[in-house]
């Protein structure tokens, strides 16, 4: 049960870096800019997933499902592309848009191999992997929504001395 708590280091250490260094030396800090490299190594480490466990993950699509391997393939590619994308600014917002439709439509195969107890890792757990992959998924989209997508315009630095505003007038 260890890859959920990989996902959440690999999401956030770009920002916590990037946040004490920039506490360290009095600079600014652009939380967008590190919450979206972030949210790419993870779908970097995803996609790594997909190759180095595709038998596996064969496993947690139903066995109807035709062209079950490729479907694992292609769906690892499309998290690099996804992945590498998140570091570049000109496709952040785009990207991350993305990778909110990848976690909502991918999410029925980790229900469906949760529920039948097949796969890799934690979905050898049965349903009660649910009670832990249902809040990092919601994590996750909140992440790419609420860091990487809203007040993209605003994606300047953040002053991290003087953030707060007053209220006074």
């Amino acid at each position: 049960m260890t890859t959920p708590i990989i996902i959440l280091v690999l999401l956030t250490l770009p920002l916590a870096l990037a946040f004490l260094i920039a506490k360290f030396n009095g600079s600014e800090l652009t939380v967008r800019k590190y919450a979206c490299w972030g949210l790419g190594v993870a779908f970097i480490f995803f996609s790594i997933g997909h190759a180095v466990k595709a038998e596996g993950m064969v496993h947690m699509l139903p066995s109807w499902v035709p062209y079950r391997l490729l479907i694992i393939y292609a769906t690892g590619v499309l998290e690099l592309v996804v992945g590498i994308a998140l570091f570049i600014p000109k496709f952040q917002n785009s990207a991350a848009k993305s990778a909110i439709v990848i976690f909502v439509v991918f999410f029925p195969a980790n229900i469906y191999a949760a529920l039948n107890a097949t796969g890799l890792g934690g979905h050898l757990w049965g349903a009660s992997y649910l009670l832990i992959r249902t809040p990092l998924q919601l994590l996750l989209i909140a992440w790419a929504y609420f860091l990487c997508i809203k007040n993209s315009d605003a994606s300047g630095p953040v002053d991290i001395e003087h953030s707060s505003k007053d209220f006074n007038g």
